[in-house]
């Protein structure tokens, strides 16, 4: 299993074995401004898709990891988490089971304590960085008590940073309350919103994911 971790490359771009298949990945790339914007797109859902591996996601919040520290006694501070999160991202041999690793803002600009970014760790495992991109759930006006997800406000620019950052694809989580409904205003907010991310995060040449929860 770990030589497959070796043989994943992103970044690149293997031909389509035929025509048919060019065409297939452009028609459904179509937001992306250039052929090189495929060329990435392609690379990465290779990478992600790799047999044998799994997405790590540790993108919880601050305030949530917060309370994973607290579990064991320790203050919910930059320092600690930076820890916390090296523990799991230069775990030896991680790349042999992971193919990609979906981070938290604050994560994706930290580094370890010899001062390697976590990013270049994760590139070192042949591990896709990857970034969630919404601000998280707040209360939607006019709903049976439901949330809708924010985080659209200043996307273009952030995806383009985070691009810059080493991040190649992205995730946007939203939620639907079934206790609650859903009500049609929700799912039509959930929906609307996942779509308007989509369409601006592949602008940026990021490869999208969506966590649409039921809750």
């Amino acid at each position: 299993m770990g030589s497959l971790s070796h043989e994943r490359k992103y970044d690149t771009f293997a031909p389509p074995s035929s025509p048919c298949a060019l065409k297939y990945i452009e028609h459904h790339v179509s937001k992306l401004d250039t052929l090189a914007g495929v060329a990435i797109k392609y690379g990465v859902e290779k990478s992600i898709a790799s047999p044998g591996h799994g997405i790590l996601a540790v993108d919880e919040s601050n305030a949530t990891c917060g309370k994973r520290l607290a579990s064991i006694g320790l203050e919910n501070t930059e320092q600690n988490r930076q820890a916390y999160r090296q523990l799991l991202l230069t775990t030896s041999g991680l790349g042999a089971y992971i193919s990609g690793a979906i981070l938290y803002e604050e994560t994706l600009y930290q580094s370890t304590i010899d001062g390697k970014k976590f990013v270049d760790c994760l590139h070192h495992e042949k591990i896709m960085p990857s970034i969630k991109v919404d601000k998280g759930l707040v209360p939607l006006p006019g709903s049976n008590n439901e949330s809708w997800c924010q985080g659209l406000d200043g996307l273009a620019s952030r995806c383009a940073e985070y691009y810059k950052q080493g991040a190649r694809f992205a995730k946007w989580r939203t939620a639907v309350s079934i206790p609650s409904g859903p009500s049609t205003l929700v799912v039509k907010e959930a929906a609307w919103g996942l779509a308007h991310y989509a369409a601006i995060a592949q602008v940026q040449i990021l490869y999208i994911g969506g966590d649409a929860e039921t809750v």
